[in-house]
């Protein structure tokens, strides 16, 4: 099994929902984790709420995916304190629901900046200190990524893209010996889309079952790579069916 005490992370998106829960996993494990939110104050109440959390460390960031200056200067935020990064983890996202005609031309930007273009951002931000350090990236895609549904336009494509980019940097980056994994989640109990998470959630995946997966891909042999994984509540709840 690796030993992941001392290896480093970046996470986007880090300041609640599947980006904190990965956090906290990590740092359970002794891993030195940052993590970015385009809100600085964000970031920091969330770093405070993990800083007793296992024997790692925690960095609170402002980034916003969309911008890739700010991806720049949060990795080398990353390489100036701890000297390299092991790990990224792609989790930033957003979506606007609506039926074609409804959809504006801002929201359509806003989800595909995001979701897509954000995660090609933050590998070419990465790419230098992933090579070094033979390291994981991991993006956060969606089991929407292969099921399309009404309204989902702008979030369908965005996961569907981010699926299929995910793939095919993972056959350009495993030359550099990079392990490249997607992550494709169904129903998890986060604030995405102004969900506020309660005892109703019971049924849904748990963030830390999602921080958990990311740590079981770190633990496993770096000859072995899972690129895709799916995964989805074992008995669904409400109206949900992935």
């Amino acid at each position: 099994m690796v030993n992941l005490k001392q290896k480093t992370a970046l996470i986007t998106g880090g300041s609640k929902g599947i980006g904190l829960g990965v956090a906290r996993s990590l740092m359970e494990q002794g891993m030195r984790v940052a993590i970015t939110s385009r809100s600085l104050e964000a970031a920091q109440k969330a770093a405070e709420s993990l800083a007793d959390v296992g024997s790692g460390e925690i960095l609170a960031l402002q980034a916003d995916v969309r911008n890739f200056q700010e991806q720049e200067q949060a990795v080398a935020a990353v390489m100036e304190k701890w000297g390299q990064l092991d790990l990224f983890v792609a989790n930033a996202g957003l979506g606007h629901f609506a039926s074609i005609e409804e959809m504006s031309h801002e929201q359509w930007h806003e989800v595909i900046d995001t979701n897509l273009t954000g995660v090609f951002y933050s590998i070419k931000a990465a790419l230098a200190g992933l090579k070094a350090s033979k390291g994981f990236f991991i993006t956060i895609s969606s089991l929407a990524g292969t099921n399309f549904f009404a309204g989902g336009a702008a979030y369908n494509a965005s996961k569907f893209g981010l699926t299929g980019f995910s793939q095919a940097i993972m056959l350009d980056l495993r030359q550099h010996g990079i392990r490249v994994s997607t992550i494709m989640p169904g129903s998890v109990a986060t604030y995405f889309n102004d969900h506020v998470p309660s005892e109703a959630d019971h049924w849904k995946i748990q963030i830390e079952d999602i921080g958990k997966l990311v740590v079981d891909l770190m633990h496993m042999h770096p000859r072995t790579l899972p690129s895709k994984i799916e995964v989805r509540p074992s008995m669904p709840g409400g109206k949900s069916q992935i």
